[in-house]
């Protein structure tokens, strides 16, 4: 992969996307006066994406996985934060289902690429 970055990645443009669309749902009216609830899933949902490119910019595999880890670690924080806000009726149905969908995806991408890392790292 010489000459590829972590733009390139399939898992960090659908983290992008994703992180626009709670950016989208940050905007709304139904979050305006939970500022703490809207702080920690900002910071999560960016937390994804930033340690992506950070585990990649380390240049080292290990590092890589390592900062993989904690962004899988992000992306099931997020889905938490989002669980609770379905539970309370700070979002409705279909917007959670959404939402949850496309972190799960990235997540499972994110296990995905740990394992392919951890194999390219296990070959001579």
């Amino acid at each position: 992969m010489a000459g590829a970055t972590f733009e390139d990645l399939e898992v960090y443009k659908l983290t992008i996307a994703f992180t626009i669309k709670v950016f989208d749902l940050l905007d709304g009216q139904q979050l305006k006066k939970e500022f703490s609830v809207k702080d920690q899933l900002k910071r999560a949902t960016l937390s994804i994406s930033n340690n992506i490119a950070e585990g990649f910019e380390r240049e080292t595999d290990k590092e890589l996985i390592r900062f993989l880890y904690f962004s899988k670690g992000s992306a099931g924080e997020v889905r938490n934060i989002l669980n609770i806000l379905k539970e309370t009726n700070y979002i409705n149905e279909d917007k959670w289902l959404a939402l949850r969908s496309e972190v799960t995806i990235i997540s499972k991408q994110l296990s995905n690429y740990i394992k392919y890392v951890k194999r390219r790292c296990q070959t001579p």
